[in-house]
Parts: C-alpha cells; structure tokens; sequence
C-alpha cells in the first residue's frame, strides 16, 4: 500500500461543486436560449474549421444503479429503430445547417452504451456521418459496456477503424460490483482487452471509481492492479457522486454502505500515488495516462482542456452533439438537446432541432471559463484584478495550508492540491452560490 502525500482538510471540502466540463455548467442552462439561437451559430461557424462530432445512445442492456447518464433499457427493437430514424433525421438536418469545408476531425460515440445497437445499425449510423459531414479520416472514439461485446461487433470496430475505446469498468471487486447493480467478471474485461487490441484499438481508457458500497482501500487497490496489468493507455479514477434526489436510481444503493468522506480522500490520494508508481502520468485531478498516450503528451504540452467528455486533447473549436440529450459547444454557446427520447423523436418529426436549452457564453463567462480551465487542466492562472474580499478569504484558506502560491498575480497550485482543485476553480464561479444542492463532494 502506498501512502498518500495528500493531507486531508475537511474544512476545505464542505462546498460541494461542479466538476466544471463546462462553463457556465449545464445547471445554468436555460430555456430562454433555444434551437434559432443554435442554427445561427452552426452557420457562423467559419468555413474551413475544425469540428467534432459527439453521438448520443441512450440505451443500454442494463441500467446500472449508480449512473448519471441519460439512459433506457434497450429492450425493444422498436424504440431503438424509431430513435435512430430521428437520429439519421437530425444528422441531416445539423449538416444541411454547417458552412462547407469544416473538417471533421473526430467522432465520439457515448451513452448509454453505444455497442447496445446491433452492429449493422452502428455501421448505417456511421456511414450516416460520414456521408452528411463529408468526414475524411476522423478520429473515432466508442464507449463500450463490457457484458454486450460479440465478434460482429469486434469485427466492425476493425472495419472501421475505430482507434479509441472506453471500457465501463468501475471495480472488479465482485461485492461492489453486485452493490451497484453492474456484475462483470474480471476474465471477461481481459478477454475483451486482448480482443480490442486485436481489433486496432490504439488508446484503450478504463473508468474506475472510489467511494462505492462496501469498497474500501484494499478492494480498490486490488481493482488498481488488476487494471494496470492489463495496460490501458488511460485511466480514469472517478469519485462516485451519490445525489439519489438528483438520480432516483441510486436509491437502490444502500447509502448507509457508503464509504466516508475521510475514507475516500484517502483512497482518491492510494489511488493516485499507486497509479503514479506504476508509470501513469497524473492528467488533471482524475484522469492517468501512459507518457507516450496523446492525453498525456497534451497536458504536457499545455494543450489539454476540458469538455462534455472529460478531460482531453482534441483541438477542435466546435463540438456538436447528436442525439437527446447531447450538448453543443461554441464559443459563445452551449446548446443541449431535449433529454427525453420521445420528445427529441417529436421534435425532429416536426422538422424542428431537439434543442431543449442552453446558454449564451458572454465576455465575463469566457473569461471565468478559462480561468476554471486553467486551475483544472495546467494547475495555474493569472488572477483578475478584481478580486473580491471572498475570493481573497477562499484563497488565503488554501495559501495558509501551503496548497497554493498567489505571486506576482499569478496564482499555483502545489502537487499536494491536486485533491482540492475543483474547490479552487469554484473560486472563481460567481453562479455557484445560485446552485447548491446540485453538485456532489469535490473528493
């Protein structure tokens, strides 16, 4: 067992706060800014830029009980031909929409998970893509759910040159995995790796979380290396966020299993030095990839960001979301499409973007997004001049426990925040106040 060099502050950790993918955040979201506002943007964006794809399946052939997702049971082959038909109908609608020459640099495929659709669909739905967007060599990306992987399926992800895949992991221990409704057999996630590889997928990622039921730092661990045995290219080591007021489908949880918050600061901190023993490069606050990994090489570089999916290195500028649910990214805009399958159907039937709401991103929010961006994917940022005497308060907190530096108007973090840099970027977001009881634990 390798000890933490983290120390644990409680006091520092009551706020709870966004993990800030975006900014404003989607709690800001709002129905005042809707789908004329979203046309506009796709016909501004410049000819000749770069723009990614993100696809949304809402499905998955089991609903796990500790998920946020926006997901359905794909149990019925009528509900997932009508959704795709609206799907296909949407593609051509966001496409008709964009200025010619953009290039599609990626097309990421989420959930849900996508490999519920039977392989034939997949294959039609990325021909769909290809063929509307006039995509040349993207960049393809595609969560995968473990228990729903067969040999057409492997043999598509070959033909289509799919390079990158995320495996739904979270832990192999069998009580935890039973605690939370998601039973795989770790022989099964090896057997699928090996398969993967075989198939060309180059960045494999698994998604591992802390502070389940009946998880303590030895199952963890012992979860740890059984992953890095198998060698994914990157990690990503989530603390889970139990808000059953917010995800009635955690009620199935047992709260009272629950590890507590000191034990998870301790096994988020295991975690990370074990991860960094091993030869995975820290990535941000949860995520860990091999040196050679692009992920890895961009946070080296000063190029990574965050998005919608996480932390990552994709350059693009736009980002356009497909499917319910799936959320735009300008500029100056965030959009997101209606969550409800039937309602999205509805309203491509009537011709009409699913955009159910969003946000306009004025002067003062991009200026606030970089500077949460910045604390989030570099560890640093240029303070404003204007900081408040509560910003001043906040940061003094963490500065007296020697977890930040603020000279020469710049302020750093040291390696030992890394537990508490989603409270500092929270600092800086003056909407924050306006949403509590939204967001879970920062640890």
């Amino acid at each position: 067992m390798f000890p933490a060099m983290w120390t644990y502050y409680p006091e520092l950790l009551q706020r709870p706060v966004p993990r800030y993918t975006s900014y404003p955040t989607a709690a800001d979201f709002d129905v005042q800014v809707g789908a004329d506002t979203y046309a506009n943007a796709l016909r501004d964006i410049a000819p000749g830029s770069e723009v990614s794809l993100y696809v949304h399946i809402p499905f998955c052939e089991e609903i796990c009980w500790y998920c946020g997702c926006n997901t359905a049971r794909s149990n019925k082959r009528s509900r997932l031909t009508a959704y795709l038909d609206a799907l296909q109908s949407e593609i051509a609608m966001v496409a008709a929409l964009l200025p010619r020459h953009c290039r599609i640099s990626r097309i990421s495929f989420g959930g849900g998970s996508p490999n519920a659709l039977e392989p034939l669909d997949f294959v039609r739905l990325l021909g769909d893509l290809v063929v509307a967007f006039k995509a040349e060599n993207p960049l393809i990306s595609l969560e995968i759910d473990p228990r729903k992987m067969s040999r057409h399926w492997l043999s598509v992800i070959r033909a289509a040159h799919v390079t990158n895949a995320s495996l739904g992991v979270q832990s192999f221990n069998p009580a935890v995995q039973k605690a939370i409704g998601r039973v795989q057999p770790l022989e099964l996630v090896r057997i699928l790796t090996d398969q993967l590889r075989e198939a060309g997928i180059r960045s494999l990622n698994f998604d591992l979380m802390y502070g389940l039921p009946h998880q303590d730092q030895f199952s963890l661990m012992e979860t740890l290396e059984h992953a890095v045995e198998m060698e994914p290219e990157r990690i990503a080591l989530f603390g889970y966020a139990h808000v059953p007021s917010v995800i009635p489908r955690q009620r199935r949880i047992d709260a009272s299993a629950l590890p507590d918050e000191e034990t998870r600061f301790r096994m988020a901190g295991a975690g990370h030095d074990f991860l960094a023993q091993r030869g995975y490069s820290p990535v941000g606050f949860d995520h860990f990839a091999k040196p050679a990994d692009p992920l890895a090489i961009a946070a080296k570089q000063g190029r990574l960001h965050r998005n919608f999916q996480g932390f990552t290195d994709d350059s693009a500028e736009y980002l356009i979301g497909l499917g319910a649910s799936a959320i735009s990214a300008f500029p100056g805009l965030y959009v997101q499409n209606t969550k409800n399958s039937g309602a999205y159907r509805a309203a491509i039937a009537h011709h009409r973007l699913p955009v159910e709401r969003g946000v306009l991103r004025d002067a003062i929010s991009r200026a606030n997004g970089k500077r949460i961006n910045d604390i989030l994917c570099h560890g640093k940022t240029l303070l404003p001049a204007d900081l408040s005497p509560v910003q001043h308060e906040h940061l003094e907190a963490f500065a007296r426990r020697g977890l930040i530096s603020t000279s020469s108007g710049m302020l750093t973090l040291k390696p030992q925040a890394a537990p508490y840099t989603r409270t500092i970027a929270a600092i800086f977001d003056p909407r924050l106040n306006n949403q509590i009881g939204r967001f879970s634990a920062p640890v």
